[in-house]
């Protein structure tokens, strides 16, 4: 059932407004038995009368009746996925993340970028000049006076990841806020500050590859960057393309529920989900109507694949820097005809 709206009792000689209305059609839509809805208004200070007439005429809409037949689309659409959920967890490598050496071209586009499988790659970083050059020491001493772009806000906004609070300062502030501020998450300097930082920071991209394995390299530069405290939250989302996380520096956590699983990760917006991963435990063999949830630890040198659509949360266990890329030799459009960008 969803959640009533707040009511104070000294309003309930006042007509049903809109949002009372909204939850009735939203939750006979959900298929909640009337009765229980009628309880439910009762207890929140309607008559019995009032609800059982609003609940009536509801239930006489042509608008609902018109809904009602989108709504069996829909729980078609879930009835699917989750014979698609059952299906992959038949897997008897479902509740793992693999860790897999110098994974080549085609077992890694066949086994993994397909099926859409997380897996961590090791060994394809080493040659990297980043992975010998890059440490806050590096980064101040070369790049100290130019003018980059942060995330900055975080612990005053719970919506911090959808509001996206941009401060530019100097990278030597940023440095030394990182090296004196011990864990928080209120400033993170990350892909959403990319277009800015890119421009201003263009040597940095000489010291990574653009892994030829799997990536199409023609242009340096593509990837994003991103650099943070230890204790940088990035909440359960889902990105719109398949994505590469290459650790440089650091380590973090990263937890993560497959595509099929966005019915039960409370995703009210967008691409974003309500489900707190700071107080959610890996569950990698739920059942069956519960989110899988797989975790790993991401350490310099490993790069983590994380499919298209699969819910994804990143928690900081150090200083870190990541570079994530999403220029695969493979087809990687699947944004183009994404449209769903509201509330859900």
């Amino acid at each position: 059932m969803a959640k009533e709206p707040q009511i104070k009792l000294s309003q309930t000689s006042r007509p049903i407004d809109e949002e009372w209305q909204s939850w009735i059609a939203e939750n006979l839509l959900l298929g909640v038995d009337p009765d229980d809805l009628i309880e439910k208004m009762i207890a929140n200070g309607f008559a019995e009368s009032t609800a059982e007439a609003e609940i009536d005429l509801a239930q006489q809409s042509p608008y609902l009746r018109a809904s009602q037949k989108l709504s069996n689309r829909l729980k078609k659409r879930d009835w699917l996925l989750t014979v698609f959920r059952k299906g992959r967890r038949m897997h008897p490598l479902s509740g793992v993340i693999e860790r897999k050496h110098k994974l080549s071209r085609k077992e890694f586009f066949e086994d993994y970028y397909s099926p859409s499988r997380p897996v961590i790659i090791t060994g394809m970083m080493d040659d990297w000049p980043a992975m010998k050059k890059w440490d806050l020491d590096f980064f101040a001493t070369q790049f100290g006076n130019r003018e980059i772009e942060v995330q900055t806000g975080r612990d005053a906004n719970a919506n911090y990841e959808i509001d996206r609070e941009a401060t530019r300062m100097k990278f030597s502030d940023l440095i030394e806020n990182i090296r004196t501020a011990g864990p928080t998450n209120d400033f993170y300097m990350t892909a959403n500050n990319e277009s800015f930082n890119k421009r201003t920071l263009p040597e940095l991209w000489k010291d990574i590859i653009q892994i030829p394995e799997y990536l199409d390299g023609r242009n340096r530069m593509n990837g994003f960057f991103w650099l943070g405290p230890k204790g940088t939250i990035t909440p359960f989302h889902h990105d719109l393309t398949n994505n590469f996380m290459a650790q440089v520096t650091g380590r973090k956590r990263v937890m993560i529920a497959p595509s099929w699983d966005i019915p039960l990760m409370q995703n009210h917006y967008h691409v974003y989900s309500q489900v707190d991963g700071r107080v959610t435990p890996p569950n990698p063999t739920p059942a069956l109507h519960q989110p899988q949830i797989l975790e790993c630890i991401l350490s310099p040198g490993e790069i983590l694949f994380l499919p298209i659509g699969c819910l994804h949360f990143v928690e900081g266990l150090d200083i870190s820097v990541t570079i994530s890329f999403t220029n695969f030799l493979s087809d990687n459009d699947f944004n183009s005809f994404y449209t769903t960008y509201h509330d859900v």
